[in-house]
């Protein structure tokens, strides 16, 4: 099945609404508003787009947050037109948001129906690294072999290498780990969609991802890095009862549980699409500027894995022509 290229910049127009959108609460400490802008911007763009979408990777209930929820059917599309999975984040990094900080952004990825992994809404056991280490890392080999191996992948010394981690003390023993073998560490602390993406840019400075982070964002990640020609890979990892309840409510076996999810396990096909809107300046796109005169510049990306195609757009955009805005900006003031 092929998807129409065009969808690409359709997608943009999407990542672009959610992140000017909740880009006005900037620094306002008001998290759940700005997520709540970036959902309604996402939903109400979507209704523009020829797609009949069903969303498989939502905002997850892990944070109570405002949803387009798991199941939710979205797009313009009728009977003849193409069947999709939408993996969606319209605001990851809703504190950076909230406090004004770094590598907020809006996140799409899209394959046709089925070839998106369901992932339930609980934590995953991550690594991931760009195109030169592809094939070279191995999630349940120690952290020490995975360090050697992408060093050598890249020709570097395991003292030049960055691993980039999200600051929680459940990594704290990794971390310790990193230190030991010589590598040099780069700490976050939201936003694992943006930081597993660093990986596959070599300007980033980032050269591999691990920890444990949010099964939904690591799926997203997965059709990102596909996209880029690199690797992830990953393990669900419940961390309570009732995470592990909820895999089962959606159909994973214990055994599946503690199986290794390849890039194809989560991201199926070639045929896979990924945007992305930066919300905050970041390592990888910058944030939404406002320029006076009703007007607004975005920064994205979007990639489509069949082509390796990797596209940075710049707009500008009258923020009293947008309909969408217009009616948001009433909604929430």
């Amino acid at each position: 099945m092929v998807m129409d290229r065009n969808l690409a910049l359709s997608l943009v127009r999407v990542t672009e609404t959610a992140a000017l959108a909740s880009a006005k609460y900037m620094g306002r400490g008001e998290k759940d508003a700005a997520d709540q802008a970036a959902v309604d911007g996402m939903r109400q763009a979507f209704d523009l787009v020829e797609i009949r979408g069903k969303v498989v990777i939502g905002e997850g209930e892990l944070d109570e947050a405002p949803m387009l929820y798991i199941g939710e059917e979205i797009g313009a599309g009728g009977k003849d037109d193409m069947e999709v999975d939408i993996a969606v984040d319209p605001l990851d990094g809703t504190s950076l948001v909230a406090k004004g900080l770094p590598n907020a952004i809006a996140v799409i990825a899209m394959a046709p129906r089925g070839c998106l992994l369901h992932a339930p809404d609980t934590y995953m056991k991550k690594i991931a690294v760009g195109p030169r280490a592809k094939g070279k890392i191995d999630i349940e080999a120690p952290i020490e072999d995975n360090l050697k191996a992408v060093a050598e992948a890249l020709n570097k010394d395991i003292s030049d290498l960055t691993v980039i981690v999200q600051d929680r003390p459940r990594h704290y023993e990794i971390i310790k780990r990193i230190r030991k073998a010589g590598a040099r560490i780069k700490l976050f602390g939201e936003g694992d969609v943006a930081a597993a993406i660093a990986t596959g840019f070599e300007d980033t400075g980032v050269d591999m991802l691990v920890g444990i982070g949010g099964a939904p964002e690591g799926v997203i990640a997965a059709a990102a890095l596909k996209c880029m020609g690199g690797e992830f890979q990953a393990k669900l990892h419940p961390m309570s009862d009732e995470e592990v309840e909820r895999c089962r409510e959606l159909g994973w076996e214990d055994k599946d549980i503690e199986k290794v999810l390849s890039m194809e396990d989560l991201a199926k096909g070639d045929e896979v699409f990924f945007a992305a809107t930066g919300i905050s300046d970041g390592d990888l796109l910058k944030g939404v500027v406002y320029c006076g005169n009703n007007s607004a510049k975005t920064h994205s990306v979007v990639m489509r894995a069949k082509t390796g195609t990797i596209r940075f757009i710049e707009a500008t955009h009258k923020l009293d022509k947008n309909n969408i805005l217009i009616n948001l900006m009433k909604k929430h003031g």
